[in-house]
């Protein structure tokens, strides 16, 4: 089981580095990790087991964060809409992206950053990626299209893959500017801001 102190933070060199293909099929060690992973992501939104082991919770996680340098990585959330998704991505690889960019209005955060950062992140409003999603045991190579939230999560731990934290993604002159193609993401339900 992963625990809080085994998530890589982010003043550790490792987290820099670029991860490698995983290979195909998966050996046991990788599909355990793919595993290990999964099972963090819903014990850290179980309120229970959350609390009990004082684990953060999470909508995604990359494997660096856990110390594996292999392009790998889980999304559990939900879309602004409401619908589930759960994605085990192995091999992830974006095939486009939108020139029209989202932001979160509360920026982001990330479990291997342990402070509050200010600042907003720009992601591409769409993104289309190709690769292996682990469905019960097995491996379906799939194209998926995600946009809003979704793509920003996507983002987010795709970037772990490259070496690169949100906080890198932070315009360093001026933390909230808001280019002209950017729109903040908005949940069902959310009202404007006047």
């Amino acid at each position: 089981m992963i625990l809080s102190k085994d998530i890589v933070k982010d003043d550790n060199p490792l987290l820099k580095e670029k991860s490698v293909d995983v290979e195909i099929p998966l050996s046991k060690e990788d599909e355990n990790t793919l595993k290990e992973m999964i099972e963090y992501i819903f014990n850290s939104i179980d309120e229970e087991i959350s609390a009990k082991y004082d684990l953060r919770a999470a909508v995604g996680i990359a494997a660096p964060q856990i110390g594996v340098l292999k392009k790998m990585i889980v999304i559990y959330t939900f879309d602004e809409l409401g619908n589930e998704w759960f994605l085990p991505i192995v091999n992830p690889k974006i095939v486009s992206y939108s020139d029209e960019l989202a932001y979160l209005k509360t920026g982001e955060g990330c479990l291997s950053v342990d402070r509050e950062v200010s600042g907003l992140v720009m992601r591409p409003k769409r993104t289309t990626f190709k690769g292996y999603i682990y469905d019960n045991g097995e491996l379906v190579y799939k194209t998926i299209k995600l946009e809003n939230y979704l793509s920003i999560v996507f983002n987010h731990e795709y970037d772990h893959l490259r070496g690169i934290l949100f906080p890198d993604r932070i315009n360093k002159e001026n933390p909230f500017f808001i280019p002209n193609n950017a729109s903040p993401i908005k949940f069902e339900g959310e009202e404007d801001e006047k």
